[in-house]
């Protein structure tokens, strides 16, 4: 299930911080690698990650190669999670067991 390796993408500290920066603009892979102070090929192993979940697509301008987040993917794996929270969190409360009502 996609919603699955959307969680198991943002279980990275690194990962969900690119999700932050990528929130505020498109990025290319050496300006987070500078950003992040860590190796390109870190940095691209972990958009690899997250693309294959969805969070980011690549779009090829000129020679570079620009990250955008797909804030919609992230958005809607966040509200089925709140969804699938949500319901046992709001039942209603059942009233404490009194055995003379009981009868």
């Amino acid at each position: 299930m996609i919603v699955n390796r959307i969680f198991a993408a943002l279980a990275s500290l690194p990962r969900r911080q690119m999700v932050a920066a990528l929130a505020q603009s498109a990025a290319s892979t050496s300006v987070l690698a500078e950003r992040f102070r860590l190796s390109a090929p870190a940095i691209s192993r972990h958009l690899s990650v997250l693309e294959h979940a969805g969070l980011v697509a690549r779009e090829r301008q000129g020679q570079r190669v620009l990250y955008r987040l797909q804030r919609h993917v992230l958005l809607d794996a966040l509200a089925r999670f709140a969804h699938e929270v949500d319901g046992p969190l709001r039942r209603e409360p059942r009233p404490p067991h009194n055995p003379r009502n009981a009868l």
